[in-house]
C-alpha cells in the first residue's frame, strides 16, 4: 500500500525540484509577488552595485559597460507578464540568467561581494518604505479633510459620551480634533518605523560581509538609505523593521476602527447625526426607505482585516531562528503590503465621505438641550456662586435630577430655579444666592462649551487656535514626507544617469 501511494505522489507531484505542489503554493505566488513589486528595486540595486564595484576597482570600466548594456536591455514589462519557470528558483536567478546570456560570464561579477540575502532584505526595505510613504500621504490628506470639516463645526454642539452614556456637551469639532490628534500619533509611529526600515543591508552578503573591498556606505547613498544596518548578521536576520511597521499600521487600523464604529452608530435614524452623500450609501433591495451606510460598514470590516494581516506578520516571526529564514521573507512580506494598501484606500474613503456628509446641527443641539448632559456645569456654577464644596453642589444637582425623573421629566429644560432652591435648602440649610438669569444660563449646552477655554477644551476660540496649530503642523509633516520622496526620486534619477553614461 505504501509503495502504491508513493508512486502515485511521485506521478502527480513530480520527481525533481520543484514539486508541483511546492511550485503551486510557494514558488509561483512568491514569483508573482516579486515580479509585481521587486523588479524596479532589483534593477536599481544592480546598477548601484555595478557603479560601486567600478569605483572600488573590482570591475573595470569596460566590464561595467558590458554589464550595464545587458541591464539596459532587460525588458521589465516582459518579466511582469512572464509566468514562473521552474528552471529558475526565483526572479533573481531568472534575471541573472539573462544578464549572463547577454554579457557573457563577466556578468557573473555583478554578484561580487553580495548575496541574495542582503540583496533580498534591501529590496524588501525599498519596497516597504515606498508603500509606507504612500500610506503617510493618504493619512495626511485625511487629516486635511478632517481639519476642514472641524473648522465648519466649531459651533456644532453635540453630546459627548462616556461608557456609551450621555456625559457632557461638546462640539463636533472637539471630537474631530481628537481624531486628528490620534492620526498625528499614528503618523509619528509610521515615521519612526520608516527610520528603522530605511537602512541598507547591502554589503552584509550572506551574513558575514565579504573579503572584497566593497563600500557599504556608497551603496547606502546610491540607494537613498539614511543609514546601514551595521552588523552583517543583524542585517540579514532581523525582521523587526517589518514588525515595527506592522505594529504601527495595526494600531492605526485599530484607532480608525473605533472612529468608524462611532460613525456607524451616528448614522442610525435614532441618532441622526449626519446624512451620508449618495455615493456612499446603498438602497435596500426590498425596503425603499433604507439608506444603508455600507461605506462605513466596509470601512470597519476592512480595518479589521488590516489588523488581521498585520497580526499575521507578527505571528509569522514568532519563535523563528535569528538568521536568514523564509518565515520572515517571501511568505511574510505580502501581508504587510496588503495591509498598507488597504489602509491607504480606507483613509481615502473616509476622507471623501466625511467632507461630503450633511451634519444635522439642529438635531444635535436639540438632543443636547433635551438631556441632563449639562448638569456638571450647573454643579460647577453653584460652587462658584454659593461658595459651597463641589460635593454639596453635586448633591443638590443630583437631587434635582432625581426629582425631575420622579415626575417624568427627562431633561434639564424642565428644571427651575425654585426646584434647585428647595434642594439647596435641604443640603446647605440656606437659599440660593445665584440669580435666576445666571441659573438658567448654566443649564444651556452652549454656555457649557463656551466656558471650557482651557487648552484641549471645546470652546470656539480654543478650538480655532487648536486647529490653527494643527494646520501649521501639517506643513511640517507634509514636508517630511516630500523630502523622503525627493531623496528617493533623485537617487533613482542618478542611477538612470549612470546606466545611460556607461
Amino acid at each position: 500500500m505504501f509503495k502504491d501511494i508513493k508512486r502515485r505522489v511521485i506521478l502527480e507531484d513530480g520527481s525533481q525540484f520543484p514539486s508541483n505542489i511546492y511550485k503551486e503554493i510557494v514558488l509561483q505566488p512568491a514569483y508573482d509577488e516579486a515580479k509585481k513589486n521587486f523588479l524596479s528595486s532589483m534593477l536599481q540595486i544592480h546598477i548601484a552595485h555595478l557603479k560601486m564595484l567600478e569605483e572600488q576597482g573590482l570591475v573595470t570600466y569596460d566590464e561595467a559597460v558590458k554589464i550595464s548594456s545587458a541591464i539596459k536591455q532587460l525588458d521589465l514589462d516582459y518579466y511582469r507578464k512572464e509566468e514562473y519557470n521552474p528552471k529558475f528558483e526565483d526572479l533573481f536567478f531568472r534575471i541573472e540568467h539573462e544578464l549572463i546570456e547577454r554579457a557573457g560570464d563577466i556578468a557573473g561579477n555583478l554578484h561580487i561581494g553580495r548575496s541574495r540575502n542582503d540583496m533580498g532584505i534591501t529590496i524588501y526595505r525599498m519596497t516597504l518604505r515606498k508603500k509606507l510613504l504612500t500610506l503617510m500621504n493618504a493619512l495626511l490628506k485625511l487629516r486635511t479633510n478632517l481639519i476642514a470639516v472641524a473648522e465648519e463645526h466649531i459651533d456644532t454642539i453635540m453630546i459627548g459620551y462616556t461608557h456609551t452614556q450621555q456625559a457632557q456637551p461638546t462640539t463636533l469639532a472637539h471630537y474631530l480634533k481628537a481624531v486628528i490628534d490620534q492620526l498625528d500619533r499614528d503618523f509619528k509611529r509610521m515615521q519612526d518605523s520608516y527610520r528603522t526600515i530605511n537602512r541598507s543591508a547591502m554589503g552584509a552578503a550572506a551574513l558575514t560581509t565579504t573579503g572584497f573591498n566593497i563600500s557599504r556606505e556608497r551603496m547606502r547613498d546610491l540607494l537613498a538609505f539614511d543609514d546601514i544596518v551595521e552588523n552583517a548578521w543583524d542585517a540579514v536576520a532581523s525582521a523587526d523593521y517589518i514588525l515595527e511597521a506592522s505594529t504601527a499600521v495595526q494600531l492605526a487600523a485599530l484607532n480608525l476602527g473605533r472612529i468608524s464604529q462611532d460613525f456607524l452608530l451616528w448614522a442610525t435614524q435614532e441618532f441622526n447625526v449626519f446624512k451620508l452623500a449618495s455615493p456612499y450609501v446603498q438602497v435596500s433591495s426590498i425596503m425603499p426607505q433604507k439608506r444603508n451606510p455600507v461605506s462605513i460598514e466596509h470601512m470597519r470590516s476592512l480595518l479589521s482585516s488590516v489588523a488581521g494581516d498585520t497580526d499575521t506578520v507578527l505571528k509569522m516571526a514568532h519563535n523563528t531562528p535569528f538568521g536568514d529564514i523564509v518565515d520572515t521573507e517571501d511568505d511574510m512580506q505580502p501581508y504587510i503590503w496588503r495591509a498598507i494598501d488597504r489602509l491607504t484606500g480606507i483613509y481615502q474613503l473616509f476622507g471623501s465621505l466625511i467632507v461630503t456628509m450633511d451634519v444635522n446641527k439642529e438635531k444635535l443641539l436639540k438632543h443636547a438641550e433635551n438631556s441632563f448632559a449639562n448638569v456638571t456645569e450647573l454643579a460647577d456654577t453653584l460652587v462658584r456662586s454659593e461658595q459651597i464644596s463641589f460635593r454639596q453642589a453635586h448633591s443638590i444637582v443630583s437631587k434635582c435630577v432625581k426629582h425631575l425623573l420622579s415626575v417624568g421629566k427627562e431633561s434639564l429644560e424642565h428644571l427651575t430655579w425654585e426646584i434647585a432652591n428647595k434642594e439647596a435648602l435641604q443640603v446647605t440649610k440656606k437659599p440660593l444666592t445665584i440669580t435666576p438669569e445666571d441659573f438658567y444660563r448654566a443649564l444651556k449646552p452652549k454656555y457649557f462649551v463656551e466656558i471650557r477655554t482651557l487648552p484641549g477644551g471645546p470652546s470656539p476660540n480654543t478650538m480655532r487656535n487648536s486647529l490653527k496649530t494643527a494646520k501649521e503642523n501639517e506643513k511640517k509633516l507634509t514636508a517630511w514626507v516630500e523630502a523622503k520622496e525627493t531623496t528617493i526620486n533623485q537617487a533613482e534619477k542618478q542611477l538612470n544617469a549612470f546606466i545611460e553614461d556607461w
